[in-house]
């Protein structure tokens, strides 16, 4: 499906959008890719809805992406005997290892890792923030603090530790069970929530075993600190804000995004910007002016995708969601201040053969009459580093592997297309990425386009070859003769 806009929609699914003709409606309103949240709903719900997302992309034929967003190690208060406590601005309050239900004075926080880990002025945060702790005193079973924010506290309320670099892993025992379920069943994506440290990601890669590429989501102060390491080792990134904007001031958030998005695009990984972007759709079916300024300006630092989360898996008009992020793509994209942005941006370090390539596709793609950039690719390189460059024209990757389509389903401006038969031949390229063009309506017979592969055939990484190919079969085939 050939898209008027280049950055990509992830749509969240749930209880609003779990049936066949909802979620059809999503990826024909705009939604490039779907994310299976597994921190609510059954390994039968989740199957049920990948199940529904594969049925759509065979009626379609159109490759799709499917993210799994694994929960976490999530951090949470105990529960309280007699319901919500309000704790007052300078009080004492206890948090410890104790299971007994909590009152005004105490409550259990079983997490014996935090407690290991405490130092004297550390702050925890109750509530996404609300509430904000400061231990003055600590042992290996307590932690007694002064209420330095007050607010209401009830059960199971999160907790945020961000002065802390936790002794925890970041795959639980649910999120191991969740990674292999997921794997299984065929995703394309495994999104690694609360990564502190490329160590984390490792443990994650490890037992995916190349079944799905990895996505680290940037939420803890500690993994924006370490983030070069993290991005090394990451295929994506997904800066998210929720969290993050607890653990650290609200003011850095922005400055933070916008390094997180050029770094990502300067090693060609894919970067999604999320959390609560169009949040006020929820409830409203249009969203607030600020809400648009926000796609808009992830949009505009060059990100590959923006996700709606409760908006399209919780809202009351989910379609209405991604068909309004959709059109805001489009007219962002469609500024002139958009192209001058992007190149102005533009920072990479060209070190090999394929990275000279797709960087001369660009350059002749924009200089000429060129229609589109048509890339083979076995392991979906190529057609990332494209998208690195941002060029002007659409993407299309053409590859004999449908996992390969369906990752690239998250890459700016990159249009996927499973090849049906074998190429061995650079002939056979031309024709099928001239047939891809003219099929997507992006070219026409009189028309050209840059087709970059690599010979061998179907070796990965080997990228060499460059050629401007007409889009008629008549002058393609006399020109193989000639």
């Amino acid at each position: 499906m050939q898209r008027e806009r280049s950055v990509k929609i992830v749509a969240t699914l749930g209880p609003a959008s779990s049936d066949y003709d909802t979620i059809r409606a999503l990826h024909e309103a705009g939604a490039d890719v779907f994310r299976l949240n597994m921190s609510h709903g059954t390994h039968d719900g989740i199957a049920a809805r990948h199940a529904i997302i594969r049925q759509i992309e065979a009626d379609l034929d159109s490759p799709i992406g499917i993210l799994a967003d694994l929960q976490g190690p999530k951090l949470r208060v105990g529960q309280f005997a007699d319901g919500p406590v309000d704790l007052a601005e300078g009080a004492g309050f206890r948090l410890d290892l104790n299971p007994a239900p909590g009152d005004g004075t105490r409550v259990c926080l079983p997490h014996p890792e935090i407690f290991a880990c405490l130092e004297q002025g550390a702050q925890l945060l109750v509530n996404d923030g609300k509430i904000r702790l400061e231990v003055r005193a600590y042992g290996a079973d307590y932690a007694d603090c002064t209420v330095i924010t007050g607010g209401v506290i009830s059960d199971r309320k999160g907790v945020n530790v961000p002065d802390l670099v936790l002794p925890l892993a970041a795959l639980s025992q649910k999120d191991r069970k969740d990674l292999e379920f997921v794997c299984a069943l065929g995703v394309d994506w495994l999104a690694l929530s609360f990564v502190q440290r490329p160590e984390d990601v490792m443990e994650a890669r490890d037992l995916a075993k190349g079944r799905a590429a990895i996505l680290s989501k940037i939420e803890k102060p500690a993994a924006v600190k370490a983030f070069d390491d993290i991005l090394d080792i990451s295929d994506g990134i997904m800066v998210a804000r929720g969290d993050l904007g607890v653990e650290l001031p609200v003011q850095n958030l922005p400055p933070i995004q916008k390094r997180l998005i050029r770094r990502s695009r300067a090693a060609g990984k894919p970067v999604i910007v999320a959390t609560q972007m169009l949040e006020s759709m929820i409830e409203s079916p249009t969203p607030t002016r600020a809400e648009v300024s926000d796609v808009a300006t992830a949009i505009y630092e060059g990100a590959d995708a923006v996700m709606l989360s409760a908006e399209s898996a919780a809202g009351k008009y989910p379609v209405q969601a991604v068909s309004t992020m959709n059109n805001v793509a489009i007219e962002v994209e469609g500024d002139p201040t958009y192209a001058q942005i992007i190149a102005a941006s533009r920072s990479v370090d060209r070190a090999s053969v394929a990275d000279g390539i797709v960087a001369a596709a660009r350059e002749i793609a924009e200089s000429t009459d060129i229609r589109a950039i048509c890339c083979f690719t076995q392991s979906g390189t190529t057609a990332v580093l494209t998208a690195r460059e941002k060029p002007q024209v659409p993407i299309i990757a053409l590859s004999p592997l449908m996992g390969t389509a369906r990752r690239l389903a998250l890459s700016w401006g990159v249009t996927p297309v499973v090849t049906r038969t074998p190429v061995t031949r650079f002939k056979q390229a031309v024709l099928n990425a001239a047939t891809a063009a003219k099929t997507l309506g992006v070219a026409s017979a009189s028309d050209h386009v840059v087709v970059t592969a690599g010979v061998p055939f179907n070796v990965p990484g080997s990228t060499n070859i460059l050629r401007v190919a007409p889009c008629d079969e008549r002058l393609i085939t006399s020109a193989e003769a000639g």
